[in-house]
């Protein structure tokens, strides 16, 4: 709402690639009070590592998701590097995991000399496709590594009954999904560990980097919060090689104040999506596929399309910010080479990263904003 009192479509002002930075804006301006506040009092108290904050960020994260143990940390990746070194993995273990994702979820795998094993993704719903799992189980498999991709959690039933079958342990990648729900069930409750993201671009997002884990299991638990803090068991007594993968204060202290409003953010998200499948629908325009016994965190709202470069110029041209999660599929990517793949090994991956073009996405895309969206999309596709 801009100070005479009008509500703008974001698109009349200009933003293009600033728009997600406006959105940040707009949410910090909701809460402006608390937040600040709440940012001074760690000013004042000068307690900037592991402060009262960090205590009161996971109690909450608790009670949110239900799971017995939340345990802050650093960053999304450093989330998935502290599960995997919680359940020891080692050089040449193998992990199985998409390579339609973003980058941190095999990174993390192969930085620790650990061998990150492909599965093509499901068309529908772009996670990875449980049927294609048993094949690629080897000896050396150690863990499985669902993500959820966009918001969407996984098909966990079938890959916990895999998990179990083959006595693998499953790490959830949710930096995306984090207040989804599986069969009533949180998402940071799907897995031996489940892993999120508190980028400032994530449906929950702090003011720089943040992430947590969640488990049910005390040891893992322990074990995980003695590895963010180099391993030690207590001060300068190091039981575990580990990392200093600590939250800072100040993000707990934001964090604290922005899942107070989250449940209400999740809901508006919903309603977004919503409006945009509707009016997507009535151009005949193919809208993401979220499974009737499972609930998405829209961290992206992506469609398919042809000809995606031409129309993201046009699209661009008026005023309307586009992205693509994600251009190249993992299995391809250079750094990569060693595993001896190519493009080809995984079909559905390598089709759907040519044609999926996420939509500006976030609590406060308005009805007007939808439309005009919507029929310039359509326009331009000649739908």
């Amino acid at each position: 709402q801009a100070e005479d009192g009008i509500r703008y479509p974001l698109w009349s002002r200009g933003l293009g690639d600033g728009y997600k930075r406006q959105q940040l804006q707009h949410q910090h301006n909701l809460y402006k009070e608390d937040i600040e506040e709440a940012i001074l009092k760690v000013a004042r108290d000068c307690n900037f590592i592991m402060g009262s904050q960090i205590d009161e960020l996971e109690r909450n994260l608790e009670k949110f998701t239900g799971s017995k143990y939340a345990i802050s940390c650093s960053n999304g990746t450093d989330a998935l590097l502290l599960a995997m070194m919680a359940l020891d993995i080692q050089p040449d273990d193998e992990i199985i995991t998409t390579p339609f994702t973003f980058f941190a979820t095999a990174e993390t795998i192969a930085f620790l000399k650990a061998k990150p094993v492909f599965v093509d993704i499901d068309e529908k719903t772009y996670n990875i496709d449980p049927k294609k799992i048993e094949e690629k189980i080897s000896s050396k498999t150690k863990a499985i590594i669902p993500v959820s991709l966009y918001g969407q959690p996984c098909d966990m039933d079938e890959i916990n009954q895999i998990a179990k079958k083959y006595n693998l342990k499953v790490i959830v990648d949710g930096a995306q999904s984090f207040g989804s729900t599986y069969k009533g069930i949180s998402d940071s409750n799907l897995g031996d560990i489940s892993c999120t993201s508190f980028f400032p671009a994530k449906p929950l997002g702090c003011y720089g980097d943040g992430g947590a884990l969640f488990t049910n299991d005390e040891k893992l638990a322990d074990k995980i919060k003695s590895l963010r803090l180099h391993g030690q068991s207590i001060r300068y007594h190091h039981k575990y090689i580990g990392m200093g993968g600590r939250l800072d204060t100040i993000q707990a202290a934001v964090l604290n104040v922005k899942l107070k409003y989250y449940e209400k953010d999740l809901k508006l998200r919903q309603d977004v999506a919503v409006k945009y499948t509707k009016a997507l629908n009535a151009k005949n325009i193919e809208t993401p596929f979220v499974k009737n016994d499972r609930t998405s965190a829209w961290a992206q709202y992506s469609i398919r399309v042809q000809n995606r470069t031409e129309l993201q110029t046009k699209l661009q041209n008026l005023g309307i910010p586009t992205a693509v999660h994600y251009p190249m599929p993992l299995h391809v990517q250079e750094c990569f080479k060693y595993l001896n793949l190519k493009e080809g090994d995984f079909p559905i991956s390598e089709k759907v990263s040519k044609e999926i073009m996420s939509l500006p996405m976030n609590p406060y895309v308005s009805d007007e904003e939808i439309e005009f969206i919507v029929g310039s999309l359509a326009k331009e596709l000649k739908c």
